[in-house]
């Protein structure tokens, strides 16, 4: 995803009549643009199918906390994306959605050794009001590191056309 568009926020013009999914297999190749904060924090969508998407993140030296760990808002950021993102995938043209509430575990400490990780968000359910999702996140050999919870509300876009309008 690190190619194409680069990082940025995709126009109007550019979304409109695509679904979630649609759209998310734009930014995958490079035909859209992808959220800034992914290049920020070092981490990017690696695959995106109906109700789930993985990201990997490289965590690094500018992710720490004073004690040394990474922290765990990197962890948050990272989880919450592939959550959301799983959810986007479930999105009809005209349809989006904000987060209501996300709850993470953190399991264990990445130590910088570990140099990336895996982000795996699955949908569970997808309704016209909420969805809800969970998400692990995998160190290379396996080991959990945290797992997350989202509920999602989902509402019409405003302006955007439905589908025979």
């Amino acid at each position: 995803m690190n190619g194409g568009a680069g990082a940025g926020v995709s126009r109007p013009d550019q979304v409109a009549g695509k679904t979630g999914l649609e759209l998310m297999h734009a930014m995958l190749r490079g035909e859209l643009p992808y959220p800034p904060i992914a290049q920020t924090l070092d981490f990017t969508l690696v695959e995106a199918g109906d109700g789930h998407a993985i990201f990997q993140g490289t965590p690094g030296p500018a992710h720490l906390n004073p004690m040394g760990t990474v922290h765990g808002g990197w962890y948050a950021t990272l989880l919450d994306s592939a959550l959301g993102c799983a959810v986007h995938t479930k999105m009809p043209v005209g349809r989006g959605y904000t987060t209501a509430e996300l709850g993470v575990n953190l399991v264990k400490a990445i130590p910088l050794k570990v140099q990336r990780v895996r982000a795996e968000g699955r949908v569970l359910h997808a309704g016209r009001q909420l969805a809800t999702a969970e998400a692990k996140l995998y160190g290379p050999d396996g080991t959990l590191y945290a797992h997350a919870t989202t509920t999602c509300l989902v509402f019409e876009i405003p302006g955007a056309k439905q589908p025979g309008q």
